[in-house]
């Protein structure tokens, strides 16, 4: 039992995101990981409804916060860590790359005064580094690739991959954001694929092909056996191939310039100006070569 957390998946059907709770059901300690701040694009409203479940999942189980973990700055949602670090009072995270995403983006949104340094956030994650949920043991694996800063939770028998792979029948993730890698990402999935074949892989979004309905878990021995780009595309040069020809027809996502200035800031919005209206800063024509759809 000590080694095998309970997990509980969110499903977000606007952003295609799972938000976990993983839970040592022997002492009540928890994390949340990945969670989602509502926000409607063509309205510009928030929300916190999606954040709010998980806290009344929380609260009905009787858990204890423990840690608000994020595996990297999400280019496809909002992330409500702050939002639920005001309310639990619990620490925040992520991986200490994150300083990385912080220089480009800043740069990318002219934003000389912003502090670079990961201070938005508890605590900054090494490769490797070791903690606890409760009495489950967890570590760290850095996990670029998709991003500068993605990283994996490792936390008992259950392994958080966000974005590198997703279900079997789906693949794996892009590597063509600012950063991203295609030749790393092999090497990162080859890293995760290398825990033992019982592991459980809990990836960060669904977008349920065929329509079927929305799935989250696989095993280490899954994906290796049936993952539709790994299983297929066996060799480093044939991955990096095939991931970058894909990546040459896939539009940005919708929310990426939206969002970064959110993630890169812990999840907190931008501050109220005079008129007490929050407002986003969309930088024009600054991911150049991006598909449009």
């Amino acid at each position: 039992m000590s080694r095998h957390p309970e997990v509980t998946g969110f499903f977000d059907k606007r952003t295609w995101s799972i938000q976990y709770v993983v839970a040592d059901l022997e002492t009540g300690d928890c994390a949340i990981i990945d969670p989602v701040l509502d926000y409607d694009e063509k309205s510009g409203a928030t929300a916190t409804r999606h954040a709010d479940e998980i806290l009344g999942f929380i609260a009905e189980k009787g858990y204890r916060v423990q840690w608000i973990l994020d595996t990297h700055p999400h280019a496809d949602h909002f992330s409500a860590a702050a939002y639920l670090r005001d309310r639990t009072g619990a620490p925040t995270a992520i991986g200490d790359k994150v300083v990385e995403v912080q220089r480009l983006w800043k740069q990318i949104y002219n934003w000389p005064d912003f502090p670079a340094d990961g201070s938005q956030w508890d605590h900054l994650f090494a490769d490797d580094e070791v903690f606890r949920i409760g009495g489950i043991p967890g570590r760290v694996i850095f996990s670029p690739g998709h991003t500068l800063a993605s990283i994996t939770y490792v936390i008992g028998d259950a392994a958080f991959v966000h974005d590198t792979l997703f279900m079997p029948d789906s693949g794996t993730a892009r590597a063509d954001f600012p950063g991203g890698s295609a030749g790393v990402l092999w090497d990162l999935i080859q890293r995760i694929l290398s825990l033992p074949d019982e592991t459980r892989l809990f990836t960060g979004h669904d977008y349920q092909p065929g329509g079927r309905a929305p799935q989250w878990e696989s095993t280490v021995a899954e994906q290796r056996a049936t993952n539709t780009h790994i299983a297929v595309h066996r060799t480093k040069q044939a991955y990096v191939a095939a991931r970058q020809a894909r990546d040459r027809t896939l539009p940005m996502p919708k929310l990426i310039l939206h969002a970064l200035q959110v993630n890169t800031n812990g999840g907190r919005l931008p501050a109220p100006e005079a008129n007490g209206r929050r407002y986003l800063k969309i930088p024009l024509d600054a991911l150049d070569g991006a598909v449009w759809d």
